[in-house]
């Protein structure tokens, strides 16, 4: 083979480097826009494990759900659930004629939620919030529903026994409060459900009008 067949042009060199180039930026931007977008993911997963408590994201048993049902049985008013993951509960509750809200730290989990209330036909019903339940008031609720650990249980029991009124009623899954003693337990194991109502902890006197008689002139 002569030398001049052998040897590439300066144009042939030139364009087997732009090619190998332009395969370098897209390789680059390919990885680049994985990382990105897994990162997106992963994040609102990983942030809540962070927390000084954390509460994972444990998808409720069909058994949970039904059980948390029959607490709410005979109950009325508007109800929330506290750490509400995937939105199950808001959107039975709703079926069942309650107006529900879920606050859930996860967004994608929140999304989703509406997602679902939408496709079921109870949005209308239903509220999801992406906030931090420790920077929420429940005072205007008289249903609440925790999916809770038990590191969150003493604090959360304090803040709900301040914020709520007298007649509301708090339904714990998995894990009861430490202090309070349930009024109602229904359900086994992990899909064992307490019920408190918490006139029984907390100081709810009725106060009766006095009638003072009139002083006769």
């Amino acid at each position: 083979m002569s030398e001049a067949v052998a040897k590439k042009s300066p144009e042939q060199d030139g364009e087997g480097s732009s090619r190998r180039s332009s395969w370098g930026l897209l390789v680059t931007a390919g990885v680049g826009g994985t990382l990105v977008a897994l990162y997106a993911v992963v994040t609102p997963f990983v942030t809540p494990a962070l927390r000084k408590v954390c509460l994972p994201f444990v998808p409720a048993t069909a058994t949970q759900v039904q059980n948390v049902l029959k607490m709410l049985e005979n109950r009325s008013g508007p109800l929330v659930d506290i750490g509400s993951g995937d939105g199950r509960i808001v959107i039975a509750a709703a079926k069942k004629g309650f107006k529900a809200v879920g606050y859930e730290l996860n967004p994608w989990l929140v999304w989703y939620s509406r997602y679902r209330a939408w496709r079921d036909g109870v949005h209308q019903n239903t509220k999801f919030y992406i906030s931090d339940l420790w920077k929420v008031s429940f005072s205007h609720y008289t249903n609440v529903v925790v999916f809770g650990v038990p590191q969150m249980m003493p604090q959360l029991e304090k803040k709900l026994e301040e914020e709520l009124e007298c007649n509301a009623r708090i339904i714990a899954c998995r894990f009861p409060f430490p202090c309070w003693i349930p009024d109602h337990t229904t359900g086994e194991g992990i899909d064992t459900v307490w019920a408190y109502d918490l006139k029984h902890y907390r100081r709810c006197e009725t106060k009766n009008l006095e009638i003072t008689p009139e002083r006769e002139s």
